[in-house]
């Protein structure tokens, strides 16, 4: 990162106001008769409404269409645990993308703790004041007990965004790549570089659409993660498999799909080269992929590859999911995210991809075309068309599955 970007980065969080995110009004607040009815007396008669009935909350306050974005800064992006207070830039950031591209008013909420029990209590005694909570940039494995507990005890939907929308957006480019190769999830054999929350939850998510555990192995720092290793956590230990393979040259060597969630330049060109026949690669490492595009493709001509850079083809870009997920989930106003919610946005992506790319789309990505192919298996984040596609098919599988607690909006239902 240069000099002059750093600038340009610190100078766009402080000039001419700092921070990313302000609140704004809906309602005139301009005379007496505005503000007796925005405060006292008026604000009684809603306040007596929620007494009597809590669903009264969404017709009279901003919770239906307002999300926490919550964080205790204890892996924030690539630069580890750096603290509640130093992970705001990125929660206002997130804030940021909710508003920018699905129209949701969002807040950031620092925690500083790094008890799971403290942060789950705190979460949960504030929950209500929101109609959904995105849990940013938690260290696993504290991160599985927080969501599993939260989404226990709240009744509105909580996800964390770096395990399952990372998953969502790495499955769609998944098994879009896999057809472009000719090949089966339910046949592939995956090597994946981490352990930690997004990888596992990819490996989840990757199961739940057909791949087979047999065929996963999965390595953290020690190496490969096999059935009777010591010192293994529980969430690690479901993708303990039986095998003699140990080391990642082990794991890599035949495998049809690399997923990298580790570190830079950790998978060497040998490494690649000793991939089955017509690889897939996702090296999603920030800033700098587990190989750079460049050597892979001078490696082997058959491989189609993904990072999470936006200077690359197949950005895997989480900004593909969150927004939209919570759009729709919040619009039926669903209790939780499940899984029927999150396969019907791993295939709004992937069809997506496939249609006929508009031109203001390439005119953003300052490119000539787009076409469903290998540098094209997921959509680009500037793409309009996101909107209309994740958020209905979110709310309609909210619906099917039973999470529900309104009915399908007329203009989703119009999209069926």
């Amino acid at each position: 990162m240069s000099q002059q970007f750093k600038q340009a980065a610190l100078a766009y969080h402080s000039d001419p106001t700092p921070g990313k995110i302000s609140v704004e009004l809906t309602k005139p607040a301009e005379t007496q008769d505005d503000l007796a009815l925005a405060y006292s007396p008026g604000v009684a008669e809603p306040c007596r409404e929620i007494a009597k009935d809590a669903d009264a909350a969404y017709s009279y306050t901003g919770k239906g269409n307002l999300v926490a974005v919550v964080s205790n800064g204890t892996a924030v992006l690539g630069l580890g645990n750096l603290g509640a207070l130093a992970s705001k830039p990125v929660m206002e950031g997130k804030a940021l993308l909710f508003k920018r591209f699905a129209g949701i008013n969002s807040i950031d909420i620092e925690v500083d703790t790094e008890d799971a029990g403290e942060f789950i209590d705190t979460v949960a005694r504030i929950a209500e004041t929101f109609g959904g909570i995105n849990l940013e940039d938690i260290k696993a494995p504290e991160c599985f007990e927080i969501e599993a507990a939260l989404i226990e005890r709240c009744n509105i939907p909580v996800f964390h965004d770096d395990q399952h929308g990372t998953a969502i957006v790495t499955a769609a480019g998944m098994l879009n790549a896999l057809e472009i190769q000719g090949k089966r999830l339910e046949d592939a054999v995956i090597a994946c570089l981490g352990a930690g929350a997004a990888a596992i939850a990819c490996m989840r998510l990757l199961v739940s659409l057909g791949a087979r555990k047999e065929n996963i192995f999965m390595l953290d720092r020690r190496g490969v993660i096999y059935a009777g290793r010591e010192g293994v956590n529980v969430y690690k230990a479901e993708f303990a498999n039986h095998t003699e393979k140990r080391s990642m040259s082990d794991a890599v060597r035949g495998a049809d799909v690399f997923v990298g969630l580790s570190g830079a330049n950790l998978l060497s060109a040998e490494m690649l080269a000793s991939m089955a026949d017509r690889p897939v690669v996702f090296a999603c490492s920030n800033p700098d992929p587990e190989i750079k595009p460049e050597l892979a493709l001078a490696t082997r001509d058959d491989v189609i590859m993904a990072t999470g850079r936006s200077d690359y083809p197949n950005q895997v870009n989480n900004v593909l999911g969150f927004p939209f997920i919570f759009r729709g989930a919040l619009d039926v106003r669903a209790s939780k995210i499940n899984e029927h919610m999150k396969i019907a946005a791993v295939n709004a992506l992937m069809a997506l991809a496939r249609e006929e790319v508009p031109d203001s789309v390439l005119q953003a990505c300052n490119v000539d075309s787009l076409t469903f192919g290998p540098d094209y298996i997921i959509p680009k984040p500037v793409d309009p068309r996101l909107l209309d596609r994740l958020a209905p098919a979110v709310a309609r599988a909210a619906c099917d599955s039973g999470v529900a607690r309104l009915a399908l909006p007329q203009q989703y239902a119009r999209t069926a």
